[in-house]
């Protein structure tokens, strides 16, 4: 059992797409003596001081995104962190030397996630390696209601963002192949045939990239919100 902090650990959840941090949110929501969620950002940075920053690396596994860097040197972030399904030793040296603290699988539920972020908040948890089937805890992904597979929403994630194949396979550390074969069953599951078909799809159900920030109130509080959009801010 985690021992209680003195206060709860203070998170941020980060990831482009807003599915994605709103999921994460939900699975730490039942832990308030652990953590707190007190911002969701999608594209943009934290304006919340907070002990630790969760980045998703849903779409992002290679970490090629400058983000980890603005993020790494952000005062108003403690500790930053990788919630992942890959991190190889090659992504190890490359986190470490973006000045990522550690790393925690996605397989973990709700209530390992928040004594884990107990951990990685108290330096007891380091980068370690890891390898995990693709899975979403949360239940919850762009495309899901619709029949796509976390790992299928991923890579038509990035086909709406116009990746290529090739990019894709180096984004998320697959091979060419299997990059091809979830392209294939996804088409299949969307009603699809064309590449121009899926960006369109993915395009009107939610799969490109958001701009949004949520801030999370404390209890009893009115809550504060800039709302979604694909590549802007708007206010809700």
């Amino acid at each position: 059992m985690t021992p209680v902090p003195d206060r709860p650990v203070n998170v941020a959840v980060i990831n482009d797409h807003e599915l994605i941090v709103r999921g994460v949110a939900s699975m730490l929501l039942p832990y308030p003596d652990l953590v707190r969620v007190v911002e969701l950002d999608s594209d943009l940075m934290p304006v919340t001081p907070v002990d630790v920053a969760l980045y998703d690396t849903f779409t992002h596994t290679s970490l090629d995104e400058p983000d980890l860097d603005d993020l790494a040197a952000s005062p108003r972030v403690g500790r930053l962190v990788l919630f992942t399904w890959v991190l190889t030793e090659e992504l190890i040296a490359t986190a470490r030397a973006r000045g990522v603290h550690a790393a925690l699988p996605k397989s973990l539920d709700g209530a390992g996630l928040a004594a884990a972020l107990v951990k990685v908040h108290q330096g007891e948890l380091d980068l370690v390696t890891v390898n995990e089937e693709p899975v979403i805890p949360s239940e919850s992904w762009p495309g899901r209601d619709h029949g796509l597979t976390p790992r299928e929403s991923e890579i038509v994630s990035l086909v709406t963002s116009g990746l290529s194949n090739n990019e894709i396979a180096e984004r998320t550390y697959l091979s060419i192949n299997s990059v091809k074969s979830y392209i294939r069953s996804a088409y299949r599951t969307m009603g699809v045939t064309s590449r121009s078909q899926a960006v369109l799809w993915g395009i009107d159900h939610g799969m490109a990239p958001t701009r949004m920030r949520v801030l999370l109130p404390a209890a009893g509080s009115e809550t504060l919100s800039v709302g979604s959009s694909p590549g802007g801010e708007r206010d809700a």
